[in-house]
């Protein structure tokens, strides 16, 4: 059986750990608000039309920051259009995911869902067909108390007390041809800047997100990062990043490895920022937002789920529901685990998406919510992972992958909360036929316990949870995990996750 070491020490940090960082994104697409958390006709539907059976579940997974309305549809979406009387609210065509929205929820509506499931708000503005004096009049009817034609205009429209909108991100994936009002680099540059400037005019407490390449794959990407930033590194806090990972041809061996990619992709970032500082002279650093990031079967969107024709523009139709395994589990666990190594600069993320749209919740019109298998890593990592990020030493056997070469059979973080004492470490196994014992040097942590494990796997890494079978796969405990002797030791099955808590 092959074996690794790691050692935990609280004293070498890497950064201390947002609660942004376990943040969530809820676009109109699909069935994400429609007969997702929105479904008035159900049984546990609330007096304002939201599923109560979603909520609960939304409150488990524990989310933080939610970011509203996209992705790609917020390039075409006129923010007035989802405020003001439902009956009165206008059908428009959404040309990024070719459908009809109906505006029945809006601003107002998801506002008092996210009250209702404890996340904040983060909007994004849309850049695409829209500009500077839009943002600014959204940012005025969100955030100004009173006094004012848009701020006054919210009141009436039944919220008295500001959104108070703190997160903002200026525009969506600018460097995708696919997106509505895609822009070069320069021209976007110079637009978001604009943007930033003005907003803080009006707010300057807010925290501000630009566009970032929407994949370490794009043609421009680095470049796009450098002209970007070269425009508004003074006008922003955040720098965006987007990555979705899907098994291709078989090849699970890379799969399991995409957090090797997600780290140089936020390395480079981070690098590529950093140096546009030096050139500027200046001691600010700009934070990463990951804010899309998940596995994504987008093959199977273009082969099976594209919606054409311009006489077919559906409501809420089935788009993106992709039905993830126990391999997409333990690699979304294992980018969980990136996001907690990068602490120190990836200070805000959020998972694409919540609801029926790859997301780690689905439902069934008139049916149940159930939790997918991607559900478990998120929930557990968010709940436990405190404090601060450490710094480990692990030596592990390594792999041969198609895509990256060779990589660490075991990945890790741990973290560690000086406050209550507690600390946590994750971990996966990407061997596909060997468990590994993995031993673990807690003696800088003093005197601790297991407080709970978790371990996510099974003999087929190919099963799912469905309506039908909605609790084939959970996590259980983990009944090798002991600690003796100032070591804790764990085996981890082939093809797994698992969270460890001390105390």
């Amino acid at each position: 059986m092959p074996t690794a070491r790691l050692t935990i020490d609280p004293h070498f940090v890497t950064g201390r750990i947002q609660r942004r960082l376990f943040g969530g994104f809820v676009e109109h697409l699909g069935r994400h608000v429609y007969d997702g958390i929105y479904e008035p006709g159900h049984e546990t539907a609330d007096a304002e039309g939201f599923r109560q059976d979603v909520i609960e579940l939304v409150r488990e997974l524990g989310v933080s920051t939610i970011r509203y309305p996209g992705g790609n549809f917020v390039s075409g979406f006129r923010w007035e259009d989802s405020v003001g009387p439902r009956e009165q609210r206008p059908r428009r065509l959404d040309l990024a995911w070719h459908s009809t929205e109906t505006n029945e929820v809006g601003l107002h509506e998801f506002s008092s869902w996210l009250d209702k499931v404890g996340s904040d708000l983060m909007l994004a503005v849309n850049l695409g067909t829209r500009g500077t004096l839009e943002a600014l009049d959204l940012l005025e009817y969100s955030n100004i108390a009173g006094g004012t034609e848009l701020s006054e205009r919210r009141r009436a429209n039944g919220r008295d007390e500001p959104f108070a909108v703190e997160m903002w991100c200026l525009g969506n994936e600018m460097d995708g041809p696919w997106q509505l009002g895609h822009r070069s680099a320069d021209d976007y540059g110079k637009i978001a800047s604009q943007t930033a400037k003005g907003m803080r005019q009006l707010d300057p407490d807010i925290k501000l997100v630009v566009c970032g390449s929407s994949s370490a794959h794009m043609p421009t990407f680095g470049e796009w990062e450098r002209v970007v930033l070269g425009h508004t590194y003074d006008d922003v806090d955040y720098i965006s990043c987007h990555a979705y990972y899907e098994e291709k041809g078989g090849d699970i061996g890379s799969f399991l490895a995409s957090a090797v990619d997600m780290d140089h992709f936020i390395d480079t970032v981070v690098a590529t920022a950093d140096h546009v500082g030096a050139v500027r002279g200046s001691t600010k650093k700009i934070d990463i937002s990951f804010d899309e990031w998940n596995v994504w079967y987008i093959d199977r969107f273009h082969g099976v789920d594209k919606i054409e024709g311009i006489d077919n523009w559906p409501v809420a139709p089935r788009l993106l529901e992709d039905v993830y395994s126990v391999v997409d589990a333990v690699v979304f666990g294992n980018l969980m685990i990136s996001l907690l190594k990068h602490a120190d600069r990836v200070t805000s993320a959020s998972l694409a998406q919540l609801v029926n749209v790859i997301a780690p919740i689905m439902t069934e019109p008139g049916g149940p919510a159930w939790r997918q298998t991607t559900f478990y890593p998120f929930s557990i990592t968010s709940r436990l992972a405190q404090g601060e990020a450490l710094e480990l030493k692990l030596d592990a056997p390594t792999y041969t992958t198609e895509a990256y070469g060779e990589v660490s059979l075991v990945d890790a973080v741990a973290t560690h909360d000086a406050e209550n004492g507690r600390s946590a470490v994750f971990l996966v196994n990407r061997s596909q036929t060997e468990a590994v014992t993995v031993t673990v040097d807690v003696t800088g942590l003093g005197d601790v316990s297991v407080l709970e494990s978790h371990t996510l796997s099974d003999d087929d890494v190919y099963a799912k949870n469905t309506l039908e079978q909605p609790e084939r796969v959970t996590v259980r405990t983990n009944d090798t995990v002991r600690v003796d002797a100032g070591e804790l030791t764990v085996t981890l099955p082939p093809v797994s996750w698992s969270a460890i808590a001390l105390g």
